[in-house]
């Protein structure tokens, strides 16, 4: 496989790392704790001492302080990556300067693959690089379509000494998963590296690192560093399993809880060489308590293995002879308390007792690389120029271990073995070059050009001094076995045998032996007279072209030497050049080329081949085809409520070829957006479109095909608009009956579409006939009406119809026959629930009662106050069929009293009572007293006032105000005595008072003073109040917030806001269209803090207009105006809510108001 490559040419290439070592499984991590006993337990982990700084650096060695150094996980990853199932190129080690780029290749086959494969880099063993692309690290992939092989490269930019280390590439596709482990080596810039002999270096290193290096516990490492530097160490000291024994260091970190059964509980972890002892003791704080030990969960019973001592309250466990099953975890029980604690077993490293010999063979023969280690059956592994050799039975590698001896066996040796082999394991390594040369090769008899007329047999035969394989090529290529070409090999003879020789058999032929840089050339030249190849043209050798394309006809000739071709038309010829058409030759075809194609250039084309060996002609018949053009605008015959009939007639001409059918398109008349209604060719020329929406005006089109392409769209059709009658009226019931009338009412459809609804049409039918008779004869569009004209006693059948601009829909009918004569009702009236007891309003409020009534015919009705006819100036009564209503638009005192309303139907009556009591504020109480003034303290008199405002006093409000300011503050409220006391005045001023009277409307307008004032006198010496000039406070009306322009929705209460400030208080005046607002019930005025408040209750679009807010007070007067527009109906309120701009909105209303002028 190839190297990776680099960004930098002048790069010096630098000796390969040495290869990592790698050993058996094993999941449990290494930990270690300080023992007390040296000779039984190890009190630290040291690193092997073998191995050096570079097989530290590298992370797929996966050495473990104190552990084997490798894990099951990674036997299975070694495992997939010796099958290899993805990659067919894996990315290698390379080596790089500082400051320099390095760039590592993947290759995957994508022949079984149906969706490109995952690929991701790592560092380490979990550091996921993607995250890390940027200005130093870019990953790219790529797919090459001709050789379906993706491409995935890790480009590093500018190298630093800490990218050193080992990355691994994963690819996965489905259930297949394939990885590759490979090392970057960075360098310093400055100089080359002198090679250096492996082993001599190796043997140096292994010296000083036994002198110099100290032991070093990587669980001591971990427990004290910070979280941020554990992937530094497990780098650096070959961790394989960071994660599992993050695990562990956690569970070692727990802050174990007091204990009330042991005094001293074990270490968190324990750590012993493969063979050695190591010794539990925990220390109980009760001597009597029963003590057990675990291993796993599973009881330990004494042995010779458990050994169990008790001193005093201390309890001891030794483990002898450790070995690699019995790294676990361990814990102890006394009575419900345990402490647990792990123990790690390592290996001792394995030394190289016998180094490798440097060996020399030829190729084709069995080379064996012998060493021997110190233990028997131990983990080595094998190198070849630094990468791992893998053995398997897919391998030409072959290892033999026969006890301490180790034995790498090569079968039939090649050139390509010829390397530096090494073996490393835990403890040592050794190298030794292997070196496979070649045997001396004669040429016994050499190959012979020769020269083979088209079909005969060629037979190429050579013989060497060798009995060795060898390769045949053609022109540099490969020459591939088939039924026609054999290739023999008999002993040191070798032949290319081929039949029927073919005018592509021409070419260089070399035999290369394998192994050797000597070829054997001969050259095969085949005779063959011209000959014109039209099988792919049909029978008739017609080619059919599109106008307005190009035509490349490529015309397969031979004949050997090429021959000569000339295209001619009419006995013209067709020269090469750069025409329109012109002819274009080639070694092994000659073409005809029409760049645009016009149907003017159909006729019959001839080409001739001419050379020394013979002459050749055809004829071609070209035919140019076009699309068809379009057809005729369609006609719509007819209409429904989402469909339509349309019919055309076929295009005029149709290209040249059959029409096989014609697509439909539809769009709306306002729109310019067509849409497709058929994806299956229409065959026939009539065609139904649907899923229309109703009331929208459409168009159609057509496009006819045929087998070269689609026309041009026809013209639209006139445009059309589907539409559809409305459902059924709904209820239609009898209203009323009389001796010669019958009124029927009904509903509106409950869908009535896009057509709208012009009118209703009602019908009826004399029982015993079947003739429907009219009863209005023009549209009604009120959904009552009364048939005149009628026999008294007959019986009739009702239907209703509505109708619009699409016919009239199906019939309502009435369910039963109806009797034509009138039906007395006695007179009955329904006072409703408020008005039964006395009914209270204000002065100017306005009164409207509506009292329902039944009876039938319709009943007289006679209204009296007090006993008295009602004077119709004032009050206003309306009677209609079913009710009768009482109107006062200003409410006065002299409206209160007793309304009886009489119901008379012929000689049946019906009375009923109301009681109207119209109330106002009181007036002030008639004279207030200062009966007394002692200490603070005034005594206060009073009398009612004369006009209680037709409601019952409730209270009284008692204000005072100093002489000084004479500004007025509330002492008492709602006081229901006429006499009361002023308490905790100050001394020394002097008061006047005041009292309003109050019942349920409120205040009395104006309040009664005292005449005289209090002066709350004081003793000794009497204070003269200083003179202050007062500050004018006063200040003309002003408006702070203007109106805004506002729209309203019919049917939702509006309101109008400003604010203003003055003093004194400005009065507010509200006006519409410079009328002023007053006393209108529609309308609710509030002023609260200078911020005024209109209420437009629930207006109309007659509510609309200018409104104005008028200021006034002694200093001046101020005006602001707004526009109010109301706009009727949900649609409105509905598109406002969508968010449309009211100025579409406005013209949207008044074209549905142009179009239905009675609605509004």
């Amino acid at each position: 496989m190839p190297e990776p490559t680099k960004k930098e040419e002048n790069e010096v290439p630098a000796p390969a790392p040495a290869p990592p070592p790698e050993e058996p499984n094993k999941e449990k991590e290494a930990g270690t704790a300080p023992p007390k006993d040296e000779e039984e337990a190890s009190p630290s982990n040291a690193l092997p001492p073998g191995l050096g700084s570079r097989a530290l650096e590298r992370k797929d060695s996966e050495w473990s302080l104190g552990e084997s150094p490798a894990t099951e996980e990674q036997d299975k990853q070694n495992a997939n990556s010796q099958l290899s199932t993805l990659f067919i190129e894996k990315p290698q080690t390379g080596t790089v300067k500082v400051g320099e780029n390095i760039t590592f290749i993947a290759k995957v086959k994508a022949e079984d693959l149906l969706r490109k494969p995952t690929v991701k880099w790592f560092k380490g063993k979990w550091m996921d690089l993607a995250s890390k692309a940027g200005k130093h690290l870019q990953l790219k992939e790529t797919f090459e379509r001709q050789s379906r092989v993706y491409t995935f490269e890790m480009q590093i930019i500018k190298a630093k000494e800490n990218y050193a280390g080992n990355y691994r590439c994963e690819v996965t596709y489905k259930d297949k998963f394939d990885s590759c482990s490979f090392d970057l080596e960075v360098r310093e810039s400055t100089g080359t590296t002198p090679s250096i002999d492996i082993r001599s270096a190796f043997k140096r290193r292994e010296v000083k690192q036994q002198e110099e290096e100290p032991e070093i516990d990587v669980w001591e490492l971990l427990k004290n560093a910070n979280p941020n530097e554990y992937e530094k160490i497990a780098f650096q000291y070959g961790i394989t399993d960071l994660r599992g024994m993050l695990k562990r260091l956690k569970r070692m970190r727990r802050v174990e809880k007091k204990s009330a059964a042991f005094a001293k509980i074990l270490d968190p972890a324990y750590q012993v060489d493969k063979g050695g002892r190591v010794r539990f003791v925990v220390e109980l704080a009760d001597p009597k308590l029963e003590v057990k030990w675990y291993k796993n969960g599973q009881e330990i019973r004494p042995s010779t293995k458990y050994i169990f001592e008790h001193k005093g309250c201390e309890r001891i466990m030794f483990i002898n002879n450790c070995g690699l099953t019995d790294d676990s975890e361990y814990y102890v029980t006394a009575g419900d308390e345990k402490c647990s604690t792990e123990l790690f077993v390592r290996e001792p490293p394995i030394m190289v007792t016998k180094q490798l010999e440097d060996t020399n063979a030829y190729c084709g023969e069995r080379v064996e690389l012998e060493c021997e280690v110190s233990e028997d059956d131990a983990n080595v592994k094998w190198f070849k120029n630094g990468e791992e050799i893998i053995p398997g039975p897919k391998s030409r590698y072959k290892v033999k271990v026969e006890g301490k001896k180790h034995i790498l066996i090569i079968e039939g040796a090649t050139k390509a073995d010829s390397a530096e082999y090494s073996v490393m394991t835990t403890g040592g390594q050794s190298s030794a070059k292997l070196s496979v040369g070649l045997k001396p090769l004669k040429i016994l008899t050499p190959l012979t050009d020769q020269t083979v007329k088209l079909g005969k047999e060629i037979c190429l035969k050579c013989e060497i001094s060798e009995n060795i394989t060898g390769k045949w090529t053609k022109n540099g290529l490969p020459v591939q076995e088939s039924e026609r070409l054999k290739v023999v090999h008999k002993g040191r003879i070798h032949k290319l045998v081929i039949d029927n020789a073919l005018i592509e058999d021409e070419g260089d032929y070399v035999f290369t032996p394998d192994a050797y840089s000597v070829t054997l050339p001969a050259k095969v030249h085949v005779i063959d007279p011209p000959k014109i190849n039209l099988d792919g043209l049909g029978a008739d050798n017609t080619v059919t072209v599109i106008a307005g394309s190009k035509l490349r006809l490529e015309i397969p000739i031979s004949g050997e030497p090429p021959p000569k071709v000339i295209w001619s038309r009419a006995d013209k010829a067709i020269m090469e050049g750069s025409g329109r058409i012109r002819a274009e030759s080639y070694p092994d075809s000659s073409s005809l080329v029409i760049d645009v194609a016009e149907r003017e250039d159909s006729g019959v084309y001839h080409i001739n081949l001419k050379n020394e060996a013979g002459e050749a002609h055809a004829s071609i018949k070209i035919k140019v085809v076009d699309i068809p053009d379009p057809p005729v605008a369609p006609n719509v015959t007819d209409v429904g409520d989402d469909w339509c009939i349309m019919n055309w007639e076929p295009p005029v001409y149709d290209g040249g070829s059959p029409i096989l059918g014609y697509f439909i398109e539809r769009k709306k008349k306002q729109s310019s957006r067509w849409m497709r209604l058929n994806f299956e060719l229409c065959k026939e020329t009539t065609f139904e479109p649907k899923k229309m929406i109703e009331g929208v005006a459409y168009e159609v089109r057509i496009f006819a095909v045929n087998a070269i392409g689609i026309s041009k769209p026809s013209m639209p059709s006139k445009p059309f608009v589907p539409l559809a009658v409305t459902s059924p009226p709904t209820l239609l019931a009898v209203d009323s009956v009389t001796d010669t009338t019958v009124t029927m009412k009904w509903r509106p459809p409950d869908q009535i579409g896009a057509a709208g609804l012009d009118g209703y049409v009602l019908e009826y039918c004399l029982e015993g006939t079947e003739d429907w008779i009219v009863a209005n004869t023009d549209l009604i569009d009120k959904t009552k009406f009364t048939i005149t004209g009628l026999p008294t006693d007959a019986k009739i059948f009702v239907r209703v119809k509505a109708v619009n601009a699409a016919g009239a829909s199906e019939p309502k009918y009435y369910s039963q026959p109806i009797l034509v004569k009138e039906i007395i009702e006695p007179p009955k009236i329904r006072i409703p629930r408020h008005l039964k007891q006395t009914y209270i309003r204000r002065v100017g409020e306005a009164v409207n009662l509506v009292i329902p009534f039944q009876g039938k015919p319709r009943p007289e009705l006679t209204w009296t106050k007090d006993g008295a006819e009602i004077d119709k100036n004032q009050i206003n009564i309306r009677n209609s069929e079913t009710d009768t209503i009482i109107f006062i638009r200003k409410a006065e005192r002299s409206h209160s009293g007793k309304y009886d309303l009489q119901v008379k139907v012929e000689k049946f009556v019906e009375n009923a009572s109301i009681d109207i009591q119209i109330v106002d504020r009181p007036g002030p109480p008639q004279l207030v007293k200062i009966e007394d003034v002692w200490g603070e303290n005034v005594a206060l008199t009073w009398t009612p006032p004369k006009d209680d405002g037709n409601a019952a006093i409730t209270g009284y409000t008692i204000q005072k105000a100093d002489k000084k300011s004479m500004e007025w503050f509330t002492v008492i409220e709602h006081y229901h005595r006429t006499h009361a006391t002023i308490t905790e005045l100050v001394i020394g001023n002097e008061y006047y008072f005041r009292v309003f009277a109050e019942n349920m409307c409120g205040l009395s307008e104006n309040a009664t003073m005292t005449k005289e004032s209090a002066v709350i006198a004081k003793d000794g010496k009497v204070y003269k109040n200083p003179v202050y000039e007062d500050f004018d406070f006063t200040e003309a009306p002003m408006f702070t917030q203007p109106l805004v322009n506002t729209y309203a929705v019919a049917g939702y209460n509006a309101t109008l806001n400003c604010s203003v400030r003055g003093n004194p208080k400005p009065k507010i005046t509200w006006m519409k269209n410079k009328v002023a607002i007053v006393d209108d019930p529609r309308y609710r005025m509030f002023s609260n803090q200078g911020v005024c408040t209109l209420e437009i209750r629930k207006p109309s679009p007659y509510d609309g207009g200018t409104y104005c807010c008028k200021a006034v007070n002694d200093l001046g007067t101020v005006e602001v105006e707004c526009k109010l527009e109301v706009k009727g109906g949900l649609s409105f309120c509905r598109l406002l809510l969508q968010g449309v701009p009211p100025n579409i909105i406005e013209s949207y209303m008044r074209d549905l108001h142009s179009s239905n002028p009675e609605e509004y």
